[in-house]
């Protein structure tokens, strides 16, 4: 992929355009302001380890879901 391309990608049923500095699910998760202790993310159907979220890239066409964890009592 050549710098500067924008990807087009699925989060959670949406379509999402990112810029060229958002490029890992690490990246992602960031830019959407989602605290990364608290989700679970699964990339095409795979559910990631969360030591696997900074060295995972984001390619065209991939599907994402995050997963938030919600305490209460």
């Amino acid at each position: 992929m050549k710098g500067g391309e924008i990807i087009r990608i699925r989060v959670n049923g949406k379509e999402m355009e990112l810029p060229e500095e958002v490029r890992t699910v690490s990246g992602l998760l960031e830019h959407l302001g989602v605290e990364k202790r608290i989700v679970v993310v699964e990339r095409n159907r795979q559910i990631l380890e969360r030591e696997e979220h900074d060295s995972t890239p984001l390619a065209e066409g991939d599907s994402i879901e995050i997963v938030h964890f919600v305490g209460g009592g």
